[in-house]
């Protein structure tokens, strides 16, 4: 009886969260071969960003063409920048409202739909996960994965990337909370509503992804050094988006004008790694019952398996986050190959 009255009340309260949670299975699809992606995610994302400038620069034309009291020099508002640019990646009106990552990730399954592959839940390593356990699995079908530079990713990742990410940029720009409370936020999340609480299983790819969302939304105006590059990398970094001088409407109107351009184009490749493969950065379950239903049908799909798959890629992750690889790595991870 009270079993049957708390999956009622997990029926009420979790529908609205079961959309914040993915999973994909990294095992069963591991031998799939499948073409890089990369250039038709950059093709998208570049897209969108584009179009995010365009509808920034718009909405300030509006506001002055209406407003007879804006200054002549306010050019270039940043929050309307980030607005109409969450709008134009998630292609929803509604981005500011609330995280957009599952939306997003719907979309990359359709318009990828010819190079991704797509597994049935059924047919998965998380199939013996029953309601209790991994609520949000059964209201929806796994993620599909793709080939990213030679690395198996659940399209899930991508919408971590942007929505985590934005979360993670919005805590550390607007809330001043410092990068490792940040870091450590995103953990109790996967813990929670992301993770454990809905699907049962904590991934610390989703972690990685949400690490380099943050150093992509950082990126879009520069206004920090890059946590993971050098004085001079950073020196030389240059932001996806600046505010310039629009000559030919200067010269027409007689007076400076700008407006936001884009200048560096974006490419995924500057934040994807090994890590962002759960073959390679393990997960976690939350209760050992739930990890030894998924071992018994990894053990049946692949008993080769092992986790991390390529251990020299934990090795190069553990470089390229240095001091921060605690916050983003399994344990596995961070002991493999060491002597």
């Amino acid at each position: 009886m009270k079993k049957t009255f708390f999956f009622f009340i997990l029926i009420s309260i979790l529908p609205l969260q079961a959309g914040f949670a993915a999973e994909i299975d990294s095992v069963t699809t591991r031998k799939v071969k499948l073409d890089n992606s990369i250039t038709i995610i950059n093709g998208i994302i570049n897209q969108r960003i584009q179009e995010g400038v365009k509808n920034a620069n718009e909405y300030q034309e509006y506001i002055e063409e209406i407003d007879v009291f804006v200054e002549e020099e306010n050019f270039c508002d940043e929050d309307v920048l980030y607005t109409e640019l969450r709008k134009a990646v998630f292609q929803s009106y509604t981005a500011a409202w609330g995280l957009k990552g599952y939306e997003l990730d719907v979309q990359l399954r359709r318009l990828l739909a010819k190079q991704s592959y797509s597994l049935s839940l059924n047919d998965s390593i998380y199939r013996d996960i029953d309601y209790l356990e991994g609520f949000s699995l059964k209201l929806k079908e796994l993620s599909d994965v793709v080939n990213i530079d030679g690395y198996l990713i659940g399209l899930d990742k991508i919408g971590h990337f942007f929505a985590e990410g934005w979360q993670y940029f919005e805590l550390t720009h607007h809330d001043d909370k410092g990068f490792d409370q940040v870091l450590e936020w995103g953990r109790e999340q996967e813990a929670g509503k992301f993770g454990y609480t809905t699907t049962g299983v904590f991934s610390f790819a989703d972690l990685v992804a949400n690490f380099n969302g943050w150093r992509f939304w950082n990126k879009v105006l520069l206004k920090e050094d890059d946590p993971l590059k050098g004085v001079i990398a950073n020196f030389f970094s240059r932001p996806y988006i600046t505010c310039d001088i629009q000559v030919a409407e200067s010269i027409k109107r007689v007076k400076v004008v700008k407006a936001w351009e884009v200048n560096t184009e974006f490419d995924l490749a500057d934040y994807i790694d090994g890590s962002w493969d759960e073959g390679n950065n393990c997960n976690s379950y939350a209760d050992p019952m739930i990890e030894e239903k998924v071992t018994l049908r990894i053990n049946d799909v692949d008993p080769g398996f092992a986790c991390p798959v390529k251990t020299e890629v934990c090795e190069q992750a553990r470089e390229k986050y240095g001091n921060y690889a605690k916050h983003v790595l399994h344990p596995y991870c961070l002991i493999a190959n060491r002597e």
